[in-house]
This record gives C-alpha cells, structure tokens and sequence, in this order.
C-alpha cells in the first residue's frame, strides 16, 4: 500500500540507508558519531577527540619501570568537522504522495549517489596523502601485489578482520583478468549489498571505486633532498599527542614535492615490530603530506619516534642521509589501497535544525548525521529541500594501510 504524504523523517532514513549502501570507502573505515551536538548542533570547525590505541613496553626481572609515565600515554588525535556538503532537490507535492520505493527511485538514489560520490571524494583527498606505505607495481596490478601489501599489514600486526581492498577500475581489470575464479565464491553473492563489491580473496573484501584520486609526484622524486642536521625524534605526551604528525628538516633540494609522496631515509632507518620494537631489515617508510620545495621542513607521517612504546624506527636519521623517493618524478599513477578499518576515522555530527521552515529533520545512521530542510513555495505547489552533512575525516592508524600505485 502507496504512503500517503511522506513525511521528511521517512525521506532522511531512505536518503541515510541508500546513503550507506553507496560508500564503499566511508561505509569501511571508523564512523563516530558525537551525540553531544545533538541538542544545540554542530557547525564547521567544530573538533571531536579520538582516542588512539595504547601501546605499552617490557622489561625482564621484578623491578618494573615507574619513571616512564607508568609505559602508557593515552594518546589521542583531533577531528575536526570542517566540511558541510549539501544536495539541493525539488519536487512538487504530488510526488510526497508516492511509496517510498517510488520517491526513493526517482529522488533519492539519484540524490544520494551525488552525495556519496562528493563524500568519497573528500575522504579521499583528506587520507591518502598521510598513508606512509607504497608499492610500486607498474602498469598492472598483480596478485604478487596484493599479496606484497597483505604481507605490510601483516608485519604491521593489522587486525585481520575488516580488511578490503580498494581498486580503481583498470586495476581491478588488471587483477581479475589473471585470477577469474577468485572472484567466483558463490557463498559470497548474497553479502554483496554495497555498490562495487566483487568478492572476497587473500583475507580482503574487493571494491572497485571509480573515485579513488590519481596522485603525481612532484618534479623531485629522486635522491637530491638530504635530512639538515641530526633529525629530532617525537616524544609523545598527553600534551603533545598524535603520533601520525610529524616534521623532518631537510637541505639541498630545490625541486617539488606533493603530498603523498612516499619515501626512505639513509640506509638504516629500519621500520621495526609493533611489539618487540627489534628492526625488521626494511627501510621505514614515510610519506610528505604537504606540498614542499627546497630546504625546510617538511610535514611528515608518521613521526620519527626512537623509544617507548610507540616506538616505530630502529635508528633516528643522520646528518645528510638521503631521502629517496618512490616512483619517478612527475609522474601520475593511479592509486589503490588496500586497509583494516582502523586506518582511518569519518567523524560526523548533528547540525542545527532551523526554525521558521516548513519542515526539518535530523537522523542517523551506522555514524553518519543528516539534515534535510525543507521550504514550500505556495506560488506553484513544490517543495524545495536540501540534504547537508557535517564532517571529516582523520587517519588514525597509517600503517594500517598500503597504497597500490600503477600506471
């Protein structure tokens, strides 16, 4: 039986369920949701906290540490909600008279797959710079590397559920051509709700996602820029908390770097286990996450940390160390990723609801907060509506994912 007079709590629920289905990013990474917005609503620039794992250090005997802040800093990051995307519609009022299926058809899902496009978009933009692992795989991605990546995660004591795999369209081609029958568990079929899903393999959900960025590197992505000094390693601290932000003083390069590009220092700045914090024999990489030129320093993730427990260097860099980039300079690639879910954090929050409207409403949905306002316009019997979310976006676990770059 057809709704009669829809009313706008039943068109935010559809617009937040078709919502969902559409994010093949967002609807894989942490959503929090902050309720304190509830009653008085967010706006742009407002800040959440985040709460980042602890991590603790060991010792032999009886005696225990208790001069090192008892090993545990509850270390935390900042979001801020600092992008609010709209969808204007319009219809007339017949068309509230409609089933929901029918509205949801002909309003919705179109409205909807903008919104979720732009979404992605920004998540995009605003996570994959600070991604600090890089594999080079040339014009095809193979399965070599995708498994070369599960191995990063691995080493990086990823949590083995709520992995996926993310590829861009040539990608995916590239790496179905060569394992069809990977692709075909028919077990899997019915869980494939979300648009783009593929299948499962190698412990990762496949997407294809048609909206993951190219990333070029700049004009350097050689061996000219050398680290200025002896680099200064990050204690952390309630104070001084988040581990992903760092800084590293550099000389003599004079060419371009973007955010995003990904490098190495020296020879013996080793990446190190999670927990034994003993060197893993493989160069750590970092990655630039804002653009650069010349000597200075350069905005870097993760930051050099050379104890405690977050510990994540075998050895701080020397005076003149080379840092050397992946890739070729100038040079586009398309990107893939491959992630756990506690890589990266989408933190959403309710907006004012106006007064003096026609009709407004505010629902959520699995951490995502929508608005839709609506005005009627007496002269010729429509209803103008906008939809608007309040959010953002922060990497909370970088080496909780790996970047796939091809050409």
């Amino acid at each position: 039986m057809a709704n009669v007079n829809l009313t706008i709590d039943d068109i935010t629920r559809e617009s937040l369920r078709v919502l969902h289905q559409k994010c093949n990013f967002i609807g894989n990474i942490v959503r929090d949701y902050d309720d304190s917005f509830a009653q008085s609503g967010a706006k742009i620039g407002n800040t959440l906290r985040v709460r980042l794992p602890y991590q603790y250090t060991s010792a032999t005997g009886a005696t225990i540490n208790t001069t090192a802040g008892a090993d545990s800093v509850g270390v935390s990051t900042t979001l801020t909600v600092n992008t609010q995307r709209n969808v204007p519609m319009r219809f007339t009022s017949n068309e509230l008279t409609m089933s929901i299926d029918e509205f949801s058809s002909r309003h919705i899902e179109p409205a909807m797959a903008k919104m979720a496009a732009m979404m992605e978009y920004d998540a995009f933009n605003a996570t994959l710079p600070s991604v600090n692992g890089a594999i080079l795989a040339g014009a095809n991605i193979g399965f070599d590397d995708t498994m070369n990546g599960r191995a990063i995660l691995q080493n990086n004591l990823a949590p083995m559920d709520n992995r996926v795999a993310l590829l861009d369209p040539q990608g995916m081609v590239d790496l179905v051509t060569d394992n069809k029958s990977l692709f075909n568990d028919q077990t899997e079929g019915g869980k494939q709700y979300k648009e783009g899903a593929m299948g499962r393999f190698a412990g990762f959900d496949f997407y294809e996602n048609t909206i993951l960025p190219v990333h070029t590197n700049g004009t350097e992505a050689g061996t000219a820029y050398k680290v200025n000094g002896a680099a200064e390693a990050k204690t952390l601290s309630t104070s001084d908390s988040d581990p992903n932000n760092g800084a590293l003083t550099v000389a003599d390069g004079t060419k371009t770097i973007t955010a995003g590009q990904v490098f190495t220092i020296g020879d013996d700045v080793y990446d190190v286990h999670p927990e034994t914090k003993v060197s893993t024999g493989v160069l750590k990489q970092f990655t630039v996450t804002a653009d650069a030129t010349g000597a200075g320093d350069l905005a870097i993730s993760p930051a050099i940390i050379s104890s405690g427990p977050h510990q994540n260097v075998s050895a701080i860099p020397d005076d003149d160390d080379v840092l050397t980039f992946v890739g070729d300079a100038s040079t586009a690639y398309k990107q893939s990723v491959l992630f756990q879910k506690g890589f990266a954090c989408m933190g959403s929050a309710d907006l004012v609801l106006p007064k003096g409207v026609h009709m407004a409403s505010r629902q959520n949905y699995d951490g995502i907060s929508m608005r839709i306002v609506q005005d009627y316009d007496v002269i010729k019997d429509r209803v103008f509506t906008r939809l608007d979310c309040l959010y953002g976006f922060k990497v909370l676990q970088p080496d909780l994912a790996v970047k796939l770059w091809h050409t």
